[in-house]
């Protein structure tokens, strides 16, 4: 069977933890998009964890974990990254990289700061991690996929030479910088070709087989629909799909095998990055929930910028969710809130004097200002509860007003870090 991981809202909601703790039942956990500019939280019992490019399932010995053709690879560091978790006394995961991925080179990351310093105040708060100048090599056709790491020498070099053609008149030209050399591009590629050869797979064959065999496949999605370049809020979005729908894409298999589609909606609102976020709080009151928020505070897990905090927003998740087209909502960081008094809600959107509940697009969002009910708190720590019935009231009710206003089922409620920090609710 194969579910799929993503997430409702911008990002950051907590799917590193719902994949830890689904992996526990899982044959193989697959990555489908993005890259290392965002990363998964993850506590559990080896310690805590922050993964870039790893799927989340990679702390269990029975488990395979899968870089997919989606994903913009950037091989250093993955390798980094799996040093990082042996070094802190994790067993050496299984990895299998597809040979369809395309590698993040040294200029994509060049291209990004680049761009972001030539945009200044303009800018769309990249990580600078390579993604966008990635994306956009990948569909111009001029990328490098893993595959061809171990074509003839004369294939490369020609087409290094190609590529520095049109990098050298942008660099030079427009950014002012040094031209590339592609000696140094063609080493950087043997490089990588010497780390990843032992790993290279025809994923999207091995997934086929997995399934025939009735194997259980995690899909693991990064960021959120807010942050998808079709369906989110464009142009502060990232460059690879977000949603569970490109997750047959990105892993190589047919959209028909995801069964189940579990998005994950925080309990309160957060973002990195500039963009719309109709439900922003600031000041004092947005400076202690980012305090209390997440494991240890909402900063970005990649950048450690700190996160934009806001109320939960009724009409971005259930719009989140009806995109990603969840069957189950997992919702999480629940035991932040237990300091307030009252908790205010999104529940629609005042736009030009007419209240919606419905998503707009983002000029629209832009002028949207947030309509909230407040809801009464339950004022202590629901840490360590593990039945439904044995949270307090006014928790139970807050979670079974948002499950109507987002009009999907809550069937998870993380109330804690930890991967046994969850209550499952049908």
């Amino acid at each position: 069977m194969v579910k799929a991981i993503v997430g409702a809202n911008w990002g950051d909601e907590g799917k590193g933890k719902i994949t830890d703790m689904l992996a526990q039942e899982s044959d193989i956990i697959v990555r489908f998009q993005g890259g290392a500019n965002a990363g998964h939280t993850i506590v559990n019992n080896y310690g805590k964890f922050a993964l870039h490019t790893l799927p989340s399932g990679v702390f269990y010995d029975h488990t395979t974990s899968i870089i997919g053709n989606g994903v913009a690879l950037n091989i250093p560091v993955l390798f980094r990254e799996i040093q990082s978790i042996v070094d802190q006394g994790v067993p050496k995961p299984k990895i299998l990289v597809s040979d369809r991925a395309q590698m993040v080179m040294s200029y994509h990351i060049l291209f990004d700061q680049c761009e972001e310093e030539r945009l200044g105040g303009k800018s769309f708060g990249s990580t600078k991690s390579g993604i966008a100048p990635f994306y956009s090599d990948k569909y111009a056709k001029i990328g490098f996929q893993v595959s061809e790491l171990f074509a003839d020498e004369a294939y490369l070099r020609d087409k290094i030479a190609n590529v520095c053609v049109q990098k050298n008149i942008l660099l030079e030209n427009l950014y002012h910088k040094p031209a590339l050399d592609p000696d140094k591009l063609y080493e950087e590629l043997m490089e990588y070709k010497e780390m990843v050869a032992p790993y290279v797979c025809d994923v999207s064959k091995y997934l086929w087989d997995a399934i025939r065999e009735g194997k259980n496949i995690l899909l693991e999605g990064q960021l959120g629909s807010m942050k998808d370049p079709d369906h989110g809020i464009y142009p502060m979005v990232t460059s690879s799909s977000t949603l569970a729908a490109y997750g047959a894409i990105g892993a190589g298999i047919p959209p028909y095998e995801i069964k189940q589609i579990i998005t994950v909606c925080k309990a309160y609102s957060s973002a990195v990055g500039a963009g719309a976020f109709v439900s922003e709080i600031f000041g004092e009151e947005a400076d202690e929930l980012r305090r209390r928020g997440g494991d240890g505070g909402e900063y970005g897990a990649t950048t450690g910028r700190p996160r934009r905090m806001g109320w939960f927003d009724c009409v971005a998740s259930k719009y989140g969710c009806r995109i990603q087209g969840a069957t189950d909502v997992a919702f999480t960081v629940l035991d932040v809130l237990g300091y307030l008094d009252e908790i205010p809600v999104c529940v629609g959107y005042e736009i030009d004097g007419q209240v919606t509940t419905d998503f707009p697009t983002t000029y629209l969002l832009e002028k949207a200002k947030p309509v909230y009910e407040t809801l009464p708190g339950w004022k202590c720590d629901i840490r360590g509860i593990r039945k439904y019935e044995d949270l307090p009231e006014n928790c139970r009710k807050y979670i079974e007003f948002v499950e109507k206003h987002i009009e999907c089922p809550i069937t998870m409620v993380s109330n804690g870090p930890g991967r046994d920090d969850i209550i499952y609710r049908r």
